[in-house]
């Protein structure tokens, strides 16, 4: 009679015995780009994970604009993930195009990407990536619609009521983490800078003369104490970015701009922008009604916590850091190198979280002095000319 071993049992079996051993189970709590390269690498290790993801399904909202990913960071994480050659498919090597300019619309700095050019920064929608990393996954690995509300005692509890035990819990959930507490007490604080975000589709189509503008990658204006960066994305849509410095965390609120009235948020935008080049009031007036305030916060450099059995944290949930460049890439060579770290010690969890965490509170501290860097030269009053410095070595 053939022997029958549970499929969730890890075993091996000699001639006179069979040894079984409780498979761990792997919970991750958040779909973003970190969780997702997670639970790619565990897949292609053989080890089962689940991700827990708050929103509904995959096409629920809009997922922000475009990424540029770092070649020894955020490429290096998709090559180990087996991924490189899909995310070359999908990879705009033009978005690396970059003009620095003032607000009076002088041109300081115009890089143009050539034919050919290697692809250190590509710049790909987000929605596409994180559109591969799922599509990489077996079906049954996001569950869609769980969103977390605590976690205690071996036991994910979720906002329906329902809860699912875990062996191993990954916070992959971003700024406002819920297995964060379980590690620290710390909590993000405002840098002072709050964003609107606002958006332009069919460019092309819709004004040319403005298309041609913008051009093919990133176009930004910096002012004293304000920006406005506009980023042309795979879409044919551009994203228009106000950011204003110096400011207050309570500043949307005690702005006056009426965010409920598109129209009227429109146009107290533009007063604020008084002065600059008509061309950049023109792009501002060209957007459509999706207005959306960001409030710009970070996690203290350099955060750490005791290495503890059973939880860790990865991408924003760890190391929250300045919009400048660096979140996305940390968070995927997190989940990838995590999920080595696990399939090198599938009988050990708590010796793989420590060999990770002790490389990743390494490595993401120094990105995070760099984007606090960068974050400083923005908010200096001759931010243009600090930012024509940073990037002329390029």
């Amino acid at each position: 009679m053939p022997l029958t071993i549970h499929p969730l049992a890890r075993y091996s079996v000699s001639i006179d015995t069979v040894i079984w051993r409780k498979a761990m189970t792997i919970a991750i709590v958040g779909g973003g780009l970190g969780g997702l390269a997670l639970a790619r690498v565990l897949h292609l290790n053989g080890i089962e994970a689940v991700v827990h993801e708050r929103e509904a399904s995959r096409d629920t909202r809009v997922q922000g604009g475009m990424l540029d990913l770092h070649a020894k960071t955020g490429q290096r994480a998709l090559r180990l993930a087996g991924l490189i050659d899909q995310f070359h498919a999908i990879a705009r090597s033009e978005g690396q195009d970059l003009q620095l300019l003032e607000p009076d619309g002088t041109v300081l700095l115009r890089q143009d990407t050539p034919d050919g050019a290697p692809l250190d920064r590509p710049e790909v929608d987000r929605a596409d990536l994180r559109n591969l990393l799922l599509d990489s996954l077996p079906e049954h690995a996001v569950r869609w619609g769980h969103g977390v509300e605590r976690a205690d005692g071996g036991l994910l509890r979720f906002a329906d009521g329902s809860s699912a035990p875990y062996d191993l819990l990954v916070g992959a959930d971003g700024a406002n983490s819920r297995v964060r507490p379980l590690l620290t007490d710390a909590r993000p604080v405002h840098t002072g800078q709050n964003a609107v975000e606002l958006c332009i589709p069919d460019i092309d189509r819709t004004h040319p003369d403005l298309a041609a503008m913008v051009g093919r990658g990133n176009y930004w204006v910096l002012g004293d104490g304000q920006s406005l960066s506009a980023q042309r994305n795979g879409d044919g849509r551009v994203r228009v970015y106000l950011s204003f410095y110096r400011t207050a965390e309570d500043w949307f609120a005690t702005s006056g701009i009426p965010f409920d009235d598109p129209a009227v948020a429109r146009a107290r935008l533009i007063e604020l922008f008084n002065g600059w080049d008509p061309r950049f009031i023109a792009l501002i007036a060209a957007c459509e009604d999706m207005i959306v305030p960001r409030s710009i916060t970070t996690l203290p450099v350099g955060l750490t916590w005791p290495s503890t059995p059973g939880v860790t944290l990865l991408g924003d949930a760890a190391h929250l850091m300045p919009p400048v460049g660096q979140g996305a890439n940390m968070a995927l060579l997190d989940g990838v190198l995590l999920g080595l770290a696990l399939a090198e010690h599938p009988d050990d969890f708590p010796a793989a979280v420590r060999e990770y965490e002790q490389e990743m509170f390494e490595r993401t501290s120094a990105a995070g002095r760099m984007s606090v860097r960068i974050q400083e030269m923005l908010t200096a009053p001759d931010a243009s000319r600090q930012m024509l410095a940073f990037f002329r070595p390029r």
